[in-house]
């Protein structure tokens, strides 16, 4: 069985042929939903800007949105954090045998 659908995602009013696994289509396709959600935001917003332009806005949006989700889910402060206090554990393990 072929996990690879072909499906025609519509965004900004232009159909985008992809080919996408079948798992992911739903995901695929709730993503292209929320391009337009934002698009037609600021296109209510900003009538005489051209769609290109607000298409680069939508995209600078969700890549910050993305950025500030990786800092927040950064795991590595609390993990250096764990492993000073291990050590410091182990040493007064060792001292005190």
């Amino acid at each position: 069985m072929n996990d690879k659908i072909k499906i025609n995602l519509q965004m900004a009013g232009i159909t985008y042929p992809i080919t996408i696994l079948r798992e992911d289509e739903e995901m695929v396709r709730a993503a292209a939903k929320q391009v337009d959600i934002r698009l037609n935001a600021y296109k209510e917003h900003y009538k005489n800007v051209p769609t290109e332009r607000l298409m680069a806005m939508v995209a600078y949006q969700f890549a910050l949105e993305s950025l500030q989700w990786k800092q927040r889910n950064d795991t590595r402060p609390y993990i250096n954090k764990i492993e000073e206090l291990t050590g410091v554990l182990e040493d007064y393990f060792k001292q005190q045998s």
